[in-house]
């Protein structure tokens, strides 16, 4: 099939890579999001994706928004059999949802229909899942409601960040669109409803999202430190400024601190949760680097009577 893939972020490029070297398709050409500003000097940079199409000697579209009438008229003279779509971040608009012959075909990074929306790997980590996955859907106009064609399970590790998880999952999923792509052309593959139960919803993480509370259980505070990073990041508050929270671990045999009171050893600093303690492993101060906990505690001096939080 005649293949424009639309996608945006690093973690599109292995799927665009495994359309690339596909012997049965051809990409021929991507739509991705408008270059962005980044960096100190904020100067506008292109996604990942648009530099590896143009690595590749692909077309590049990339709209303000996909319902402009100059992208339509193009794509509509591309004239593709198939739009295969990873993180694009934009919707799209009926328009060109009927441009192409089989559609626009979305992998998502959950078991649908659990975690619909912009971040369902990163409330797998915050809701404690054993097990996600990722799924190609048909693309409706509705929020990753299409129906399915294929999915791929993967093991949430105890230690994963939605970092880890999502390099994963790109991965993996890569060859689960690749093989979509071939059962749509040759006709072995037709997608299937979702059910109307158990549908969760994803909406992207704020700021404010990520801020630990410590009367939480620490089996809590893990997970939000692991399901926010890298992004937006964990944080909380010491001296009245932000504290980065990277890295934690958990320790089952000390319930002896309030929650958010800390404790400083010559190796260690502990703070207390609802529950038990959690040692902090990497933090981050306001304005510098990433550092161990320890020589965190070491450097800033905790009095006595200092404590994380509000």
């Amino acid at each position: 099939m005649r293949l424009v893939f639309a996608g945006t972020p690093e973690v599109a490029v292995p799927a665009l890579d495994a359309l690339i070297a596909s012997d049965r398709h051809e990409v021929v050409a991507v739509v991705t999001r408008p270059d962005a500003p980044a960096g100190r000097g904020r100067r506008l940079v292109a996604s990942p994706v648009a530099e590896r199409a143009e690595e590749a000697g692909i077309e590049v579209l990339k709209p303000a928004k996909p319902r402009d009438e100059d992208f339509l008229a193009r794509l509509r003279e591309i004239a593709p059999d198939c739009c295969p779509v990873v993180a694009y971040g934009a919707l799209l608009p009926k328009a060109a949802l009927d441009i192409p012959a089989h559609g626009w075909v979305n992998l998502h990074f959950s078991l649908l229909p659990a975690w619909r929306g912009a971040a369902p790997v990163q409330h797998a980590v915050l809701a404690g899942d054993e097990v996600t996955g990722a799924s190609t859907f048909q693309i409706e106009e509705g929020l990753d409601s299409g129906p399915v064609f294929g999915v791929i399970t993967e093991q949430v590790r105890p230690t994963d960040t939605s970092g880890d998880l999502l390099t994963r999952l790109a991965l993996a999923g890569a060859g689960l669109l690749a093989a979509t792509m071939d059962g749509i052309e040759d006709g072995t593959l037709q997608p299937v409803p979702q059910p109307g139960e158990g549908i969760t919803l994803a909406p992207k993480l704020e700021v404010e999202d990520a801020k630990v509370d410590w009367t939480a259980p620490a089996l809590r505070v893990d997970r939000v430190v692991r399901g926010c990073a890298p992004a937006p990041g964990a944080w909380t508050l010491f001296r009245g400024e932000r504290l980065k929270l990277m890295s934690v671990g958990l320790v089952a045999d000390r319930t002896d601190l309030a929650p958010g009171e800390l404790a400083v050893t010559k190796k260690a600093v502990y703070v207390g949760t609802g529950s038990h303690a959690v040692e902090l492993l990497w933090v981050q101060p306001q304005g510098k680097k990433p550092m161990r906990g320890a020589d965190w505690a070491r450097g800033v001096r905790i009095g006595d009577a200092e404590r994380l939080g509000d």
